[in-house]
């Protein structure tokens, strides 16, 4: 275990940190182990809560030095077991000291942003990506299993207030009323809310159910459950409350949105059961507010892309360097001529080209760099892929490629993103006719999938195909074997079907070329409309 170090210690041993040469990651991480160590302790005190700032010096090193080495055994050697006694320990620790997850996740995500800076100093820049995306796995794994870790200690704690209550009832019958104050004592210091549904009606809530919805407890208790559900979850908790009062099902877990007085839809994850409450059946739960665990999620999404971003900074500039001078170079021979002919036409040619390279690579750049957000509305998916192949047509005509369209002429409508839908399949639709050779083939199909309440988009190309050992990166941010690809259209593509909670699958066809499938799951609402019309 390393001791407390001396605040000049610390300072002589940051500036040294970067001096090693380079060498396999392994050596690399045991020579710097005491300086990343240092550092990650340093930036705790100083960068993340006043909480951690407010930790003896000689607890930090004691955690510190077990996660370093816990990450190490991870990266290096693929065993997680330490990692995952560390995390554990480490829930058990912080939850007794009431830090919150958004802490702890900072304290995690400091060791990446130490060994970003080492790797940039000691290895190569082919190698860099691929470290990253496993210390990017190493710590999804770490925040998510301490998430867990976190939520099992919060429900064992709840779970054992209650045992302790049943035996107290079971020994005390007589003290029934003593009984139910303590459990009433007990429910209002939770956290999380707790309620009681009887009848479709809130029959008891506590302070936190209260406080989430942003009711008070004479507000909120004699209203309809439907009054803190917000309208786009409304639907399926409907059906749940449904199925469960006539199926009978004890326990259910979910996630949905609530609805706050003020109107805000926030996530929130429910565990209900059945009860008998005052002599009738009664849904009683627990609700948790998980905004912070989505957000949370969100920046990690967002934090692996940015890193991404972040070390194809190079190969970027290379890429916008080159339409820009080749731009210049022409402009300026050009500028030197009146007259706009032969070679200076060429030149001209030249230039444009270079210009809409260059337009393209930003704009894909930046397309992706953006947040999703999505406005939804009723579209005729049929109509919608049309209106795509209208738009790739000169593309289409100048390879003369011929496109086979298969439609289910009873499609039901779809609540999509028209405009993002439309440029996932425009970017589906490019990559097929990029693959292709001249009258090469493309087979487009849609079918309502009616037993998993979605619909299926299949696009299916005669082209090149993609090698099987780059099969599970083409969606990969990037990632493109294309000459003047910038590999952020199938990732794009992916990133707009996965908004609309779909899938996307890519596989090779048997005599070459290969096969895009895109499932979208049908929205409660459409399954409605389709229910009415075929009765």
């Amino acid at each position: 275990m390393i001791l407390y170090k001396p605040k000049k210690y610390i300072l002589s041993v940051h500036k040294k940190f970067f001096r090693s040469t380079i060498m396999p990651l392994a050596d690399l991480l045991k020579k710097n182990r005491n300086a990343i160590i240092d550092i990650w302790v340093k930036r705790l005190k100083n960068e993340v809560s006043p909480k951690y700032s407010a930790l003896p010096i000689e607890n930090l090193y004691k955690t510190i030095t077990r996660v370093t080495d816990a990450n190490f055994e991870a990266l290096i050697k693929n065993n997680y077991s330490p990692l995952d006694n560390t995390i554990q320990w480490i829930a058990h620790l912080r939850s007794r000291s009431g830090f919150s997850l958004t802490e702890i996740q900072k304290a995690f995500e400091l060791y990446r942003a130490i060994l970003v800076d080492l790797l940039d100093k000691e290895c190569e820049k082919k190698d860099v990506c691929s470290i990253i995306r496993k210390v990017n796995e190493i710590l999804a794994h770490t925040i998510h299993r301490f998430s867990d870790y976190y939520q099992a200690l919060h429900e064992a704690e709840i779970r054992q207030y209650a045992k302790t209550l049943e035996k107290k009832v079971a020994e005390r019958t007589k003290q029934l009323a003593e009984s139910e104050k303590k459990y009433r004592m007990l429910v209002e210091k939770i956290r999380d809310g707790y309620f009681v549904n009887q009848d479709g009606i809130i029959v008891y809530a506590n302070k936190a159910f209260c406080k989430m919805h942003g009711y008070t407890k004479k507000e909120a208790i004699g209203r309809r459950y439907t009054d803190f559900v917000s309208p786009q979850s409304l639907e399926e908790i409907k059906e749940i409350y449904n199925d469960r009062i006539t199926k009978g099902i004890s326990k259910q877990q979910y996630v949905y949105f609530r609805l706050t007085k003020k109107g805000d839809s926030l996530p929130t994850e429910n565990t209900v059961t059945l009860t008998n409450y005052e002599g009738k059946i009664a849904a009683i739960g627990i609700c948790r507010d998980i905004t912070e665990r989505v957000e949370m999620e969100k920046r990690m999404r967002e934090a692996e892309s940015l890193a991404r971003i972040g070390h194809l900074t190079t190969s970027l500039a290379h890429e916008i360097r080159n339409p820009l001078s080749s731009a210049k170079m022409s402009i300026q021979m050009v500028l030197k001529n009146s007259d706009f002919q032969g070679t200076d036409q060429r030149r001209l040619e030249i230039l444009s080209q270079q210009i809409l390279r260059l337009d393209k690579i930003v704009t894909e750049m930046l397309d992706f760099a953006k947040p999703m957000k999505l406005e939804y509305k009723e579209s005729d998916l049929n109509k919608l892929i049309d209106n795509c192949l209208e738009v790739m047509e000169g593309r289409i005509k100048e390879k003369e490629i011929v496109v086979r369209k298969f439609f289910d002429k009873n499609l039901p409508t779809l609540i999509v993103d028209q405009e993002k839908m439309e440029q996932a399949i425009i970017n589906l639709l490019l990559n097929s006719i990029d693959a292709v050779d001249f009258q090469g083939k493309i087979w487009i199909s849609i079918k309502e999938m009616k037993r998993k309440k979605a619909v299926r988009i299949s696009i299916k190309d005669n082209g090149c195909g993609i090698d099987k050992e780059d099969l599970p990166y083409i969606f990969d941010p990037y990632f493109s074997k294309k000459p003047k690809g910038t590999g952020l259209g199938l990732a794009n593509a992916k990133r707009v079907i996965e908004a609309h909670k779909g899938t996307i699958d890519a596989s090779p066809e048997k005599n070459g070329g290969m096969c895009f499938i895109i499932t979208l799951p049908l929205s409660s609402k459409t399954i409605k409309k389709i229910k009415e019309i075929r009765r």
